[in-house]
């Protein structure tokens, strides 16, 4: 009799251990299956939120299947305590297990609103963005230029959101005198900049900022990372340039910046002027007698006289024999690599083309006939503008 009972309870414990290995193994497969989300969501978990409280978000809106088994798979993988806060991009059907990764993996926001202070070359614009998780798309929510235009209720709704990314987008060629007035006039930043920053010396490049840091911290990741450029471009540089030093560089850069706008000519730009100052000839390059003028502290809004193209400053590079002292702009990478790897090229002249880009030349006649194209376009254009 005992040894029937005994082989009754061996049985039942193998049938109720096979029960749980089963269980187990359907919802350790549920856990890393793919989900039942039919659309990409924003999910937004606040800060001081439990996974309890996610897991329960996440079914109301159909991206789990158990909240339960959500909560035990973080456990299991020891992630419960490592939640963080933030919005995330949940894809369509994205698993349990690819879940709780994003939410406990940390870094940016990958969806949710933005707002980006565009420091520009001649004025700044903040843009509100909120990605469509659907689409994927950024859409736009308002635009303002802070120094003429009223702040939008968009702005405001938004700035003091848990979940809103601030950035900072530096343009290329914009002045250290532009950005340090900008982001005195940024109020989300403390600390002011009374000291202006050696023109060159700040990365144009997207920077991610929170409320309340201090702008000369801003200041100083612009710094360290323009340094870790220029050093790369360096210690890559072609042989044989006319260039002594890093800071050289950064100065051939900036003219090469403030030359053109098109990314595929920078290299041919460069080689315009290493070819000169191999040659000895003098740069004769309108940016630097406008920096000549300006100190870069604003625009110049007009076009240059011919007695400033005469006037002896040290940036006038029709009157001085090389580079000018300083940079005159903040050059971006494209432009410093192109300064230290120019193209190969016979070229010592170039002008506007008419496009955006330029037209380059070996010899002055060949040069004086592109001018003369130039000044026809313009005369055109001015035409067309005056019947307008």
């Amino acid at each position: 009799m005992w040894r029937h009972v005994v082989s009754n309870v061996l049985t039942l414990a193998i049938v109720v251990l096979f029960l749980v290995g089963g269980v187990i193994l359907w919802g350790a497969n549920t856990y890393s299956a793919q989900g039942p989300l039919d659309r990409a969501i924003c999910l937004q978990v606040q800060s001081g939120s439990t996974m309890r409280r996610v897991s329960q978000n996440l079914a109301d809106q159909g991206a789990i299947s158990s909240a339960s088994i959500f909560r035990m798979g973080a456990d299991y993988s020891d992630k419960t305590g490592q939640l963080k806060a933030g919005s995330f991009l949940i894809e369509q059907g994205a698993s349990m297990e690819e879940i709780v990764d994003i939410v406990t993996r940390g870094g940016r926001n990958t969806c949710g609103t933005r707002v980006v202070y565009r420091i520009g070359v001649t004025r700044s614009l903040v843009q509100v963005s909120e990605l469509d998780p659907a689409s994927g798309d950024m859409v736009d929510l308002a635009r303002f230029n802070p120094a003429t235009e009223d702040t939008p209720d968009a702005y405001t709704q938004v700035k003091d959101q848990q979940d809103t990314q601030f950035l900072i987008a530096l343009a290329e060629g914009v002045t250290s005198w532009t950005i340090v007035e900008a982001l005195n006039d940024l109020d989300l930043l403390e600390g002011e900049i009374t000291a202006i920053p050696p023109e060159g010396s700040l990365a144009p490049d997207t920077y991610e900022i929170s409320e309340g840091q201090n702008r000369a911290d801003v200041l100083a990741r612009m710094a360290a990372r323009q340094d870790t450029i220029l050093a790369e471009a360096w210690a890559n540089r072609a042989e044989g340039l006319p260039l002594e030093s890093p800071e050289e560089a950064l100065i051939l850069a900036s003219i090469v910046e403030k030359e053109t706008g098109v990314a595929e000519e920078r290299r041919q730009v460069a080689s315009v002027f290493i070819n000169r100052l191999n040659r000895g000839m003098k740069l004769q390059t309108d940016p630097t007698v406008i920096y000549g003028i300006t100190k870069g502290q604003g625009t110049l809004g007009r076009g240059l006289r011919r007695s400033e193209l005469r006037a002896a400053t040290p940036w006038n590079t029709y009157v001085i024999d090389a580079l000018p002292p300083t940079p005159i702009a903040n050059p971006g990478r494209l432009s410093i690599e192109a300064a230290l790897n120019p193209d190969e090229t016979p070229y010592i002249f170039f002008v506007a083309d008419g496009t955006g880009g330029h037209a380059f030349a070996v010899t002055l006649e060949e040069h004086n006939r592109n001018v003369a194209v130039w000044r026809q376009i313009e005369a055109e254009r001015a035409a067309e503008t005056q019947e307008n």
